[in-house]
């Protein structure tokens, strides 16, 4: 059994390598403060990978700091190959994901940019430099600085890279390129470093890029929303890339220029986010599709109305639906309106090639998230908003930016992309998402009603809970955030579960099994039954109980020996009613996070219903019931009943 593993793996590993790093395929979307709805900025990226593990990554910075004179070994993110060491920082800061403890935001996309300005040499690459600078930066502002002085005094070792840096207050984009390898004589590199220009997204505005440099001219002289290295221009045209005046540089058309492939597959992408939220971005069209570069799409744009975290998080799960390159109405789509293509890109047919979408969501994504810097929250309450897999078919859960460890299902140390793990997020949602890939048309839309209803309530959720935290100082507060973050990431892991069961007795074998019963009530039985008033325990406290069909019941209040002290009886007049009995008002239920914050009232709140909505299916996930059971609002519903003391 050896030789075989030897031979599986030596075959796999050059594919890992030269298929599916991690900066080859990502999308960011950002969007400032002044353009969303609630005030925060919102950071989105998809880490694109056929061989990235979706994991959490952590860092927690020592308590005491570190000794002067510790060193800092670097390894390339996307192949693990050791780079060298560099000085290690006396504090650094903790990290989660893309986020840091002071909600500072770094995430980016490669768009590679002239080949001859790759440096082998390098001891930094587009990785280290973002999880290093999170350790070291609490400010946008300051990141762009550390990123270019580590790039600069260590080397550079990656491709042309596009970075989103944001904080609570501004959010910029960053492109950086390499400047190739000349000997120095020493064994060393003369052109050691990077050219790069840093531009500040207007507040009130959003962004994106994906995989292709997206800067043209920027002003020179406005260093409050503009920054650069100071040979920006003159390398290039050293390098004979520019001839012309500075105040007419363009770095994209410089170091990246772009071709069908870079509008089409990259920043088509960008379009597809621009016309969800602003209007006239049908105009760039052509230009989308790769037919008239000409007409440049711009680098940031006015939002038509502010923009919600709900409608970022659906961003990142675009397939160019509504546009001509909808791409689960192709032929590719096939019976299902599959919108994924599986590797290559392109094909022939007849001597001709054809090339495939490349959409926002897709099938390899390792992980994805939408981080959330709140100022008036403070730096220690963003929240890294994380998901694992496809994004249109997983959902994500919140993870406080402050806390000090991670939720085991999503741990880098459960399980890898080689080895399953029944605990591991990441291969619970992949084992959901390929089956979804068979019947995509109907499965993708119960996820998605899955998806949409916990995503609504989590949001409102986690304005509860970081106004509770904000109480708290210190270790309680951090602990609040970490326990909440843990048991939010752990429910989802369950709720998935739950799906990836119901979808298998659902659609077995190709078959599409309706709902067990038309209405809940179905499965009702008819009769004299007997309960103590009481709220269900949930995760959080809801109105349940709902007797309905009902003709007549009593109410009774026992005294201490068990006997009957009172009792109250109501019957139908007409028609049988429905009605529910709780220890707690409707009010009082959903002003409670948790069912120890219910007040204990010593009395029972009978409430009487005229009509009462059917609840779909056994699924839960948002399926309707059948028109019998559905209440009209056009017309008028009445109740009579008798009170009988």
């Amino acid at each position: 059994m050896k030789k075989p593993l030897f031979c599986l793996l030596t075959v796999l590993t050059p594919f890992l390598l030269l298929e599916s790093t991690p900066a080859g395929a990502c999308t960011n979307f950002i969007v400032t403060r002044g353009a969303s709805t609630d005030s925060t900025t919102l950071v989105s990226y998809s880490a694109d990978s056929h061989a990235l593990y979706g994991c959490l990554y952590k860092f927690n910075a020592p308590k005491g700091g570190f000794r002067p004179g510790e060193m800092l070994s670097v390894y390339e993110w996307d192949t693990g190959r050791y780079l060298g060491d560099i000085p290690q920082v006396e504090h650094p800061y903790s990290t989660v994901g893309n986020m840091n403890e002071h909600s500072l935001i770094i995430t980016e996309t490669t768009y590679g940019g002239r080949g001859e300005l790759a440096d082998s040499t390098g001891r930094m690459d587009y990785g280290s430099m973002i999880y290093i600078t999170l350790q070291r930066a609490r400010t946008a502002r300051e990141a762009i600085r550390v990123m270019a002085d580590l790039a600069d005094t260590y080397g550079y070792a990656s491709e042309g890279e596009s970075f989103s840096i944001a904080d609570a207050d501004e959010a910029w984009i960053m492109e950086v390129i390499g400047k190739g390898f000349e000997p120095d004589g020493k064994g060393g590199n003369a052109r050691k470093g990077i050219v790069w220009v840093a531009r500040r997204i207007p507040d009130g505005y959003v962004s994106g890029h994906a995989n292709q440099a997206r800067i043209t001219t920027f002003p020179l002289d406005d260093p409050d929303n503009c920054l650069y290295s100071p040979d920006v221009i003159s390398f290039a045209r050293e390098m004979g890339y520019y001839e012309g005046p500075d105040a007419e540089f363009s770095f994209c058309d410089a170091y990246a220029p772009a071709d069908f492939s870079a509008l089409r597959a990259c920043e088509a992408r960008v379009w597809s986010f621009f016309r969800r939220v602003a209007d006239g971005m049908d105009a760039y069209t052509d230009y989308a599709m790769g037919h008239n570069p000409a007409n440049r799409m711009p680098l940031w744009v006015k939002p038509s109305k502010k923009v919600s975290p709900k409608e970022v998080f659906d961003a990142m799960r675009d397939h160019y639906e509504g546009t001509p390159m909808d791409m689960t109405r192709d032929l590719g789509a096939g019976g299902c309106g599959l919108p994924y293509r599986w590797r290559p890109m392109s094909f022939e047919v007849d001597g001709t090639e054809y090339v495939n979408e490349r959409a926002t969501a897709t099938q390899q994504t390792g992980f994805w998230l939408v981080a959330q810097a709140n100022r008036a929250a403070g730096d220690d309450l963003g929240i890294l908003w994380f998901g694992v897999d496809d994004a249109a078919t997983s959902c994500l859960t919140p993870i406080y930016c402050s806390i000090d460890r991670v939720p085991e299902c999503l741990s880098e140390n459960n399980g890898s992309m080689l080895k399953y793990s029944p605990t591991s997020m990441f291969w619970l949602f992949n084992r959901v998402t390929n089956f979804a890939y068979l019947r995509y048309d109907r499965m993708s839309k119960d996820l998605q009603a899955v998806a949409d209803r916990w995503e609504n309530r989590v949001l409102g959720e986690v304005r509860e809970v970081t106004a509770e935290a904000r109480k708290l100082e210190g270790e309680a507060r951090v602990k609040y955030v970490t326990d909440y973050s843990v048991m939010m990431a752990q429910t989802l892991f369950d709720l998935w579960k739950q799906m990836d069961e119901y979808l298998l007795v659902k659609y077995i074998d190709g078959n599409v099994k309706g709902e067990t019963y038309p209405d809940r009530c179905k499965g009702g039985v008819f009769g004299c039954h007997e309960e103590v008033p009481h709220i269900e325990p949930a995760l959080v406290p809801q109105d349940c109980g709902l007797h309905v069909g009902t003709r007549q019941f009593t109410l009774e209040q026992h005294n201490a020996c068990g006997q009957t002290a009172a009792a109250l009886t109501i019957e139908q007049a007409d028609a049988p009613f429905a009605f529910s009995a709780l220890p707690n008002t409707a009010q009082e239920i959903e002003a409670a996070q948790h069912i120890t914050e219910l007040p204990a009232t010593g009395r029972t709140s009978v409430t009487i219903l005229g009509a009462a909505r059917g609840v779909g299916g056994i699924d839960s996930w948002g399926t309707d019931v059948e028109e019998p059971y559905r209440v009209s609002g056009e017309g008028e519903h009445r109740v009579a009943f008798r009170i009988v003391l």
